[in-house]
């Protein structure tokens, strides 16, 4: 039983983490969910062991004892004598949602964790849709934040905010050549732009390599935000300042993940399937893709990653400003 359910459990799979839940309670939610789910699986028959046991002899009148041969199980390992089979379980957090962030959090369990490091160094972009509302600005870049300021918004159109997200990501794709150290004039540099594998080399701000307006019906605007290194405060904080280009204020409403990487929210399982059997589905369905877009990324590197540590933090050190990234900030 311990092998066979355990050797399910070595790869990687997403949850849908919901809006006010810390990824530390909801890692340690899915440990007890699948340290549940192992435990709770039928144990294998007891061995049997032979031991003689006093007894009347048959036949005998005058009732004399007699020791008798017999088979009897063996409880050395039975849970009500040695406890639960499955008692900690490795499960390794990718990269981390904030407490009010919403959306696609991949995990990995056993030997899965390994992935979680590829993951990381592949420098794989992210989806987020990130909602704004104009008109005022506070401490923290929250809608629910200490008030700062109000302004008018009536001079902003939908033109207008498109021109500004251009500038953005104009000036990002600039940023992120810049930082992928390749010479534009080699053929390696074109065949990577064609397959969109341009990435840092290494530590990066926040790079933002598409953004576009979902949605607007002032005050509130929805945008879709493809990209790498970034925080969930580096997005809110984009808000804002999206707000001052504009000659007005905003401030951030939403935040949600809605891809990292190669997982998506179709395949990010929801609370209410945070158990074994849901789990040993989703890391078999998403281990041919996990496999292959680590191979066209990583390539002969795969195997030369150390497990991450249970507590490493993926989060990003957000530069000064996130409409222009600068150099040298780390991540």
């Amino acid at each position: 039983m311990g092998s066979a359910g355990l050797s399910r459990l070595h790869g990687l799979f997403a949850v849908y983490k919901p809006p006010g839940l810390k990824w530390k309670h909801l890692r340690d939610t899915v440990e007890l969910q699948l340290l549940k789910g192992l435990n709770a699986r039928k144990p294998p028959a007891p061995k049997q062991r032979v031991r003689f046991l006093l007894g009347p002899m048959e036949g005998s009148e005058e009732k004399e004892l007699t020791l008798t041969a017999t088979s009897v199980p063996s409880l050395v390992n039975h849970p009500l004598v040695c406890g639960p089979a499955f008692t900690h379980l490795k499960v390794g957090m990718g990269h981390r949602l904030d407490v009010r962030a919403s959306g696609v959090l991949v995990l990995g369990v056993g030997h899965g964790c390994r992935l979680l490091t590829d993951m990381y160094n592949a420098h794989l972009t992210k989806d987020y849709t990130v909602r704004g509302l104009l008109g005022k600005a506070t401490d923290d870049f929250c809608e629910d934040g200490r008030l700062v300021e109000k302004t008018t918004y009536d001079h902003v159109t939908r033109e207008k905010l498109d021109r500004i997200l251009a500038m953005i990501q104009g000036s990002h794709q600039k940023a992120l050549v810049m930082y992928s150290n390749l010479d534009l004039k080699t053929q390696e540099a074109y065949e990577m732009a064609v397959r969109g594998l341009i990435r840092p080399m290494n530590k990066s701000p926040m790079l933002i390599t598409g953004i576009r307006c979902l949605h607007f019906a002032p005050p509130e605007f929805l945008l879709e935000v493809q990209c790498m290194h970034e925080t969930q405060k580096e997005l809110r904080k984009l808000v804002h300042e999206i707000g001052l280009e504009l000659k007005t204020t905003a401030v951030c409403s939403q935040v949600r993940r809605t891809r990292d990487g190669f997982f998506t929210l179709d395949s990010a399982l929801l609370r209410t399937q945070w158990d074994l059997h849901n789990i040993q589905d989703a890391i078999r369905a998403a281990a041919p893709q996990v496999a292959s877009e680590l191979e066209k990324s990583l390539g002969p590197q795969l195997d030369t990653k150390e497990l991450p540590s249970r507590e490493w933090s993926w989060e990003s050190q957000g530069p000064s400003s996130t409409l222009v990234p600068e150099r040298g900030a780390g991540h």
